[in-house]
């Protein structure tokens, strides 16, 4: 599988569930993980939608199974694979 983006980047989407007793201390683990760009805590179908970059498949692969899914209140994730992005806050903030 090649790299998703025009920069030699993966990025993916990682929504993940957690136990709700939890949820400040994963938040707090995650911010810790050098691939994940951007985190949001949300209300819906998901508790956290986070977006991780690597720079390989395996890389990524590495980051969801040995940081992601170790922490600990992490129940469960949902990886949305990017392939283009048509439009997203760096494209803005470099106009």
């Amino acid at each position: 599988m090649e790299n998703n983006d025009s920069h030699g980047r993966f990025e993916a989407s990682v929504n993940i569930f957690v136990d709700p007793a939890q949820k400040a201390q994963v938040i707090d683990a995650l911010e810790k993980v050098e691939n994940i760009e951007e985190i949001y805590d949300v209300k819906g179908e998901f508790d956290i939608v986070s977006i991780v970059s690597a720079s390989s498949v395996e890389e990524f692969r590495n980051v969801l199974h040995k940081k992601i899914m170790k922490i600990k209140g992490v129940k469960s994730t949902l990886i949305s694979v990017v392939l283009k992005s048509h439009k997203s806050l760096s494209n803005i903030h470099m106009r």
